[in-house]
């Protein structure tokens, strides 16, 4: 794939406001900007909880880092001021369904009005020229189709995450429309499938809570196995928001839009699936189990397609299912035997980009 080397070149020396940055996917997205030499400052709360990547993979060391809140309007009007970013990478977010169930005005918040003061701030410094806002896949009406969601399709939401993240697309679309109407800057969302990989360790999401069960010699439950979901690794994803800054950057009239990036059709799994690939490549007698309890409502089946990122930006997934998977796992078995985790997720950045060139 050529884009990965067109890459390469275009991110060098870039100015790059990266909010969110202190989590899982920021963290990421961090040190694969730094790797290919753009000067990025991160703009996000402190990072969460023991352990984190942020500190596991040393990131503070290759991006300048500013501890904030996006619900503070001044504080981000600023630090876009004095950043004078020409790239503006939106991940900052609480994202988690069942969190937002414990603090819907908190997600409303952070998410909503965040990214309204992320665009404010934007459309008031000369220097930005695209902006990419991360929602989710879960931002769609979800009506347990078969068939995956393509950009036109409703926006929705039964809980208040996907609620808010449908409300975040409006909001993205609103702005677009009314301040980015001179097609000298491109504004648009990417909205990607359910994320796995090494790092993340945010509690109730299926791979991290096993990874915690396997270094604990436990069983973990698995609250859904039959639901279904478009499983990809982070850094496909990531991969994706990269290309879409980059195109929205030489041609913003064409590429300010919404966008998916989703897996291949085969690799959207149930929850079960995903459970038995991980203990069966872990090993070690790992394992997991189901109660029939009460849950809150998440959706039983989510698909996206992904057809106008692979036809207009060249864009596709890398790794399959089951290397998603063995990825994830060989950096939560490096974590268990106390490698040097910087060195390990720099390697899968390395190694990506290889694969994928």
């Amino acid at each position: 794939m050529e884009s990965l080397r067109v890459m390469t070149g275009f991110w060098r020396d870039k100015r790059v406001l990266l909010t969110g940055h202190t989590g899982f996917k920021g963290s990421w997205l961090s040190l694969w900007l730094a790797e290919l030499g753009a000067k990025v400052v991160g703009f996000a709360l402190a990072p969460s909880g023991t352990p984190n990547l942020f500190d596991q993979a040393r990131v503070g060391e290759r991006v300048q880092s500013i501890i904030g809140d996006i619900r503070d309007p001044d504080h981000v009007a600023q630090v876009m001021r004095d950043a004078q970013p020409e790239i503006v990478l939106h991940l900052a977010a609480q994202s988690l369904v069942r969190t937002s169930y414990e603090a819907p005005v908190e997600t409303f918040a952070v998410n909503v009005m965040g990214t309204t003061h992320v665009l404010e701030a934007a459309r008031h410094v000369g220097s930005v020229r695209s902006v990419v806002v991360v929602t989710t896949d879960k931002c769609y009406e979800n009506r347990e189709w078969l068939w995956g969601y393509r950009e036109g399709d409703a926006l929705g939401g039964h809980d208040p995450y996907s609620t808010s993240k449908a409300c975040v697309e409006l909001v993205t679309s609103a702005y677009r429309r009314s301040f980015f109407t001179k097609g000298d800057i491109g504004v648009a969302s990417a909205r990607a499938g359910n994320v796995i990989g090494g790092g993340d360790w945010a509690k109730d999401r299926i791979v991290p809570d096993m990874a915690r069960a396997a270094l604990a010699g436990e069983s973990v439950l698995v609250r859904n196995p039959r639901s279904t979901r478009p499983w990809q690794h982070v850094l496909d994803v990531l991969h994706g928001y990269l290309l879409l800054a980059e195109r929205l950057h030489g041609d913003p009239a064409r590429h300010a839009d919404a966008w998916n990036f989703g897996p291949a059709a085969e690799d959207v799994r149930a929850v079960g699936d995903l459970a038995d690939a991980v203990c069966s490549r872990w090993g070690g007698g790992t394992r997991w189990h189901h109660e029939a309890v009460i849950q809150p409502h998440e959706a039983g089946a989510l698909t996206l397609d992904a057809t106008k990122a692979r036809t207009l930006l060249g864009w596709r997934p890398t790794l399959r299912f089951e290397q998603a998977v063995q990825w994830s796992i060989d950096w939560y078995k490096a974590h268990g035997d106390r490698s040097d985790l910087a060195a390990t997720t720099l390697g899968q950045i390395q190694r990506f980009q290889e694969l994928a060139s």
